[in-house]
């Protein structure tokens, strides 16, 4: 899996490794699922945005599409 380097502020990356600590996870486990749980959401996000202008504009996009 390629590497990724994030900075972070003291304060954060105590919070990081007391949650880790608490959950008995490894620091980089919490991180990744904070990743993926926030990938989701903004791709859900997304999706709506992008079905709300695809309702919107639908007679167009079938102009287009002929």
């Amino acid at each position: 899996m390629p590497e990724l380097t994030l900075s972070l502020d003291t304060a954060t990356r105590q919070a990081l490794d007391d949650l880790a600590d608490a959950s008995g996870r490894r620091t980089d486990e919490v991180v990744l699922a904070a990743v993926h749980r926030y990938l989701r959401e903004e791709q859900a996000v997304v999706r709506a945005h992008a079905e709300r202008l695809a309702r919107s504009h639908a007679a167009l996009l079938r102009r287009l599409g002929e």
